[in-house]
């Protein structure tokens, strides 16, 4: 890790993304394992990773008598399995294979008397290869493994700010394993229309009007680190509104609003370009699709109370 902290270190794709792929896969068996044994809660909240000070984790998760916590520890570079009975386990986060990553994880929870069985293929990931057989992404670099870190608890910060002037119905800011990115959800408390071919998840997760905004390392068309906002269903005009900051941009073939985070950290206030981006793109769809904006939001003078 670099000597000096930075609350926003330079995340660029290219010098992570091998180590970006082999901590993606690890999420998943993790928040896999969180998804098996936890009851289910609307929209698949129950699968979501959190951040914390100093990595990830699962929060608790029910087994039998006890629960027991998994936390990905970025900063020494751990994985932590903590039970409710005081059993600990650690397995270091280093160079290793994914295959390896698994079976190390699997016997460790069997040691500590958890057994979990999950499904072993990748989701939201291009070429899928079974946990079980990967051996191709094996890369970890703990500079960016911790940088990333840093990126997530300073994005998370300005969100938990922007969730509590939402009184409406919204989600926590929390992480996705599956398309490795940290959001936060707003809902106008409306259904919205039926999404036709729509798998389980995507037809639970968009079964009310949502305005969503998070944080993405990149990929394909945005192939590099961004924060995303986006309205389902998308409203008429949605597109065509003005947000800020002046770098944010509408991409029509992925119908979001985006930010590079680069553009984010090389402003002189990092924390006031995301508010505005978050807020403006917020307020862009609740517009646009007419959300009652009086009865959901919190009062204004609480917020600059607050905020003073």
């Amino acid at each position: 890790m670099s000597s000096a902290y930075e609350k926003w270190p330079a995340l660029p794709l290219s010098e992570w993304k091998d180590t970006y792929d082999t901590l993606h896969m690890w999420t998943q068996i993790v928040g896999k394992i969180r998804m098996e044994l936890s009851p289910p809660v609307n929209h698949w909240w129950h699968t979501t990773l959190y951040v914390t000070s100093t990595g990830m984790t699962t929060s608790p998760i029910p087994c039998d008598a006890r629960t027991f916590e998994i936390r990905f520890d970025l900063i020494r570079h751990n994985l932590l399995i903590e039970v409710s009975d005081g059993s600990v386990k650690a397995l270091p986060l280093m160079h290793r294979t994914v295959a390896d990553f698994y079976g190390e994880l699997v016997a460790a929870l069997r040691s500590l008397g958890i057994e979990c069985r999950i499904w072993t293929m990748p989701q939201e990931f291009p070429d899928p290869i079974r946990f079980e057989l990967d051996d191709r992404h094996a890369a970890y670099d703990p500079e960016y493994a911790n940088r990333f870190f840093r990126v997530l608890s300073a994005s998370a910060e300005v969100m938990q700010e922007f969730r509590g002037r939402f009184i409406g119905k919204s989600s926590p800011v929390h992480f996705f394993w599956g398309s490795f990115d940290l959001a936060v959800t707003r809902f106008s408390g409306r259904r919205a229309p039926k999404r036709e071919g729509a798998d389980p998840v995507t037809a639970e997760a968009y079964s009310h009007e949502v305005i969503s905004a998070g944080f993405w390392p990149g990929s394909g068309e945005i192939n590099d680190a961004a924060y995303y906002a986006y309205a389902a269903p998308e409203p008429t005009g949605f597109a065509e509104q003005k947000v800020i900051p002046a770098q944010a941009f509408y991409s029509p073939t992925m119908k979001e609003y985006f930010l590079m985070y680069e553009d984010v950290r090389r402003s002189r206030r990092p924390e006031k370009a995301l508010m505005e981006f978050l807020q403006s793109t917020y307020e862009a769809g609740a517009n646009a699709a007419k959300w009652d904006r009086e009865a959901l939001e919190r009062p204004s003078e609480v917020v600059i109370a607050k905020a003073g």
